[in-house]
């Protein structure tokens, strides 16, 4: 799709400003509020807000309502995506040095509250998840969508304390479960060895960055663990990338909900995920997604979706010959 010139006037018109020009640098490398954003580049709130109306009207960027907060980041829009990332390549990146230095002090700072949490609530994560949901319920749902196998290999994105690991592990002759967290690790260990669950490897290692072969899953597992994250689409992608043709990905989260004291209390940094946002991101990644498999709470709680996607079992015999 390409635009007319009065929209790539007015886009132009919306990048031209040393301000945007820097919002545009930080968005193209994160998801950023407008209080982030105000903190980065040490403006107030309502001059920041006035940059991300301009930007978003030009098409430059989109606005996501996430509970009482709002998020911003790049276009989807192909040429808009492109005008950026032109303009971008155009910049001197020595002048924005002080804004990524910021920037990492706010993903630090996410990083070790979110940590921070994590430890804390290690050996009760299980009783922390079941306050929310009933785990029963979702977890035979998680078998079936999973099918019988066997997997030759299955890998568990987020382990935290192993749980998937003893509900699936049995049915693969092969598992991997990373996370962040040595304290999850630890725990899972031990709830994988009491579980009688063999051939499983855990790992210290980040969902955006697992450095394990691309395809070479045949089932993976993102289970509670994108509400937690700035970029749950890098993270989608990434997952996507293990999958292997004719592999299946699981995705396991809350459906959009308002309860704004999970950020605080818990630290979810998402509200829930809508099947249009999860759909686009797994479309994106080259996985065809069926339709979630929805398990509302029995009483005032949150609904977890489970989708399902997979690589098409095509690209095997395309990749062969």
């Amino acid at each position: 799709m390409s635009w007319t010139a009065d929209q790539t006037i007015e886009a132009l018109r919306g990048a031209g400003e040393p301000t945007r020009l820097r919002v545009l640098a930080l968005l193209a490398g994160d998801e950023l509020s407008v209080m982030e954003l105000s903190h980065i580049l040490d403006q107030s709130q309502p001059r920041v807000s006035r940059h991300l109306k301009l930007m978003t009207e030009a098409g430059l960027i989109e606005r996501f309502p996430d509970g009482a907060r709002v998020y911003y980041r790049l276009s989807s829009e192909p040429t808009a995506r492109r005008l950026v990332d032109t303009v971008l390549d155009l910049l001197d990146d020595r002048s924005s040095e002080q804004d990524h230095r910021r920037l990492d002090e706010v993903r630090r700072d996410r990083d070790a509250a979110a940590e921070a949490y994590f430890e804390q609530v290690a050996p009760q994560w299980d009783r922390i998840r079941s306050l929310y949901v009933c785990e029963s319920a979702v977890e035979a749902a998680i078998e079936r969508a999973a099918g019988p196998g066997p997997f030759e290999r299955l890998v568990d994105l987020g382990t935290g304390s192993g749980r998937m690991l003893t509900l699936l592990g049995g049915r693969a002759r092969m598992a991997v479960g990373l996370d962040l967290s040595q304290n999850m690790l630890n725990i899972a260990r031990a709830k994988v060895a009491q579980a009688g669950v063999g051939r499983v490897e855990l790992r210290h290692g980040d969902i955006f960055a697992t450095r394990l072969p691309s395809q070479s899953a045949d089932l993976v597992l993102v289970h509670q663990v994108l509400h937690y994250l700035s970029d749950p689409a890098a993270a989608v992608g990434e997952a996507a990338r293990l999958v292997m043709p004719g592999g299946k990905l699981l995705i396991v989260d809350f459906a959009p909900h308002d309860l704004e004291e999970l950020r605080d209390e818990h630290q979810h940094r998402r509200l829930g995920f809508t099947d249009a946002e999860i759909k686009g991101w797994l479309d994106h990644a080259g996985l065809t997604a069926s339709a979630p498999i929805a398990l509302p709470p029995d009483k005032d709680g949150l609904t977890v979706l489970i989708w399902t996607a997979t690589r098409p079992a095509e690209a095997r015999r395309q990749r062969a010959s």
